[in-house]
């Protein structure tokens, strides 16, 4: 309250202040009359309080209207920083490009510029390496279809690392060494690095054809054997007993030194033996078929090519090669299968019958041939032995040649391809032999 009475005292008893803009030190030529002064009314504390507290916020909101003028110098600042950390970094970003013909000046006479190319050099190296090693463990010793797709994800990571080393690097490798810094780098060890990468990645191709293989011929041995147990027909489980055999064969010829060839190989036995229990017998008979279908076979085969004789008489050896290897497949049949071998040696007796026909059949071509060509030959023999005269002629030798050209053509048997030859020349001989006979 004490601060407050002095305020109140000193604007009570403030000077009036001068507002005519006449200095008061010249003296005035009129008289002035002073004016009575009007009392002034004091003014209470609350009052006096809320004058301050108006003024207050005016000059508050005077100083939120007018706008801060903004530092000066600060862009300007920030420029010149920019420029000063700009210069260096991009003059070590120069001298890191991969290309020799800047990296070279740069190693012979400000080497520590290039420690970012170092640094990132030996940190893809060393991962390379470390990826490598794991590559190699999980496709080498795989025990399963995910150790080998970890070890080719490990792989593609290797050859990334490598991919980041560049080649120009082998070349210049002795310029990258100094005493100040500890590389790791080794050519050797580059080199073998992607060597490995190459056999590993040959492997898991390998692997994967197997690991189809063995999939698919599952897969083919599962379906077989759920279409042997729903077949009703014959027909309809010999056709399954086929594919689920032909699966069998495949899981065998899956690569023994893959990982799947070495699952394939485990789980045969257990196939082979749940083959031969589910089938049994059913497995024997089918065999049986299917070598009585073939003999069946070469037989259609054979009785198709004999028709329509005469036949030359490679033909007729075609023929009985045929009858021949139905016969070879009807022995196959074992007499402990009592039921196809009864079947077998029926057709077996009906085949060595056709082909000791064929086999005559084709004696008498190979006859009739030669037959007709004696006849022909001594026929020519005849003609040129006449004499121009035709008094002259010596008719007992000439009946006697005829007599024998006359004989050998009746050997040509019907049936052959000669017959019709034989017959024209067996005519023809018969009437000039009358000929020479006396009337």
């Amino acid at each position: 309250m004490a601060f407050l009475d002095k305020i109140n005292w000193k604007i009570l008893h403030k000077k009036p202040q001068n507002n005519s803009g006449i200095d008061p030190s010249i003296a005035s030529q009129n008289p002035v009359v002073p004016k009575p002064a009007t009392p002034l009314t004091p003014k209470t504390l609350a009052e006096l309080e809320n004058k301050m507290a108006a003024e207050a916020r005016v000059l508050s909101k005077n100083s939120q209207r007018s706008p801060s003028k903004p530092k000066r110098g600060i862009g300007s600042k920030i420029i010149w920083v920019i420029i000063l950390f700009g210069i260096p970094v991009s003059v070590v970003w120069l001298a890191n490009q991969p290309y020799p013909v800047i990296r070279r000046p740069v190693a012979q006479n400000v080497p520590f510029l290039l420690l970012p190319s170092y640094m990132n050099m030996d940190n893809h190296y060393r991962q390379a390496l470390t990826s490598i090693e794991q590559a190699e463990q999980l496709i080498e010793q795989a025990t399963s279809a995910a150790d080998l797709a970890l070890g080719e994800q490990k792989l593609q990571e290797t050859q990334e690392h490598l991919d980041e080393l560049p080649t120009w690097l082998v070349n210049d490798r002795s310029e990258y060494k100094y005493w100040w810094y500890d590389q790791r780098f080794s050519i050797y060890g580059f080199n073998t690095a992607r060597s490995k990468v190459g056999l590993l990645a040959a492997k898991v191709f390998q692997e994967k054809n197997a690991q189809t293989l063995l999939t698919d011929d599952t897969q083919a041995l599962l379906s077989a054997k759920q279409q042997y147990k729903q077949a009703s027909t014959v027909t309809d489980k010999q056709s399954a007993i086929a594919a689920w055999r032909s699966a069998l064969n495949q899981l065998e010829q899956i690569p023994s030194q893959t990982l799947a060839g070495k699952t394939a190989r485990q789980q045969l036995d257990l196939y082979e033996r749940e083959f031969q229990e589910i089938v049994g017998l059913a497995a024997g008979n089918e065999r049986i078929s299917t070598i009585i279908a073939a003999a069946r076979q070469f037989s259609w085969q054979a009785a198709k090519a004999g028709q329509n004789p005469p036949h030359a008489i490679n033909e007729w050896q075609q023929i009985e090669h045929l009858w021949q290897q139905a016969i070879n497949r009807l022995q196959e049949v074992s007499s402990q299968d009592l039921v196809g071998y009864a079947e077998a040696q029926k057709l077996l007796a009906t085949y060595e019958t056709n082909l000791g026909q064929v086999k005559i059949r084709r004696q008498a071509e190979q006859d009739a041939v030669y037959a007709l060509e004696a006849a022909q030959q001594q026929i020519e023999s005849l003609i040129a032995s006449l004499p121009s005269d035709a008094q002259s002629v010596d008719r007992n030798r000439m009946f006697s040649q005829l007599q024998s050209i006359i004989n050998q053509l009746e050997k040509v048997q019907n049936g052959t391809t000669a017959y019709l030859k034989a017959q024209e020349l067996l005519l023809s001989a018969k009437n000039k032999l009358q000929e020479l006979q006396p009337k």
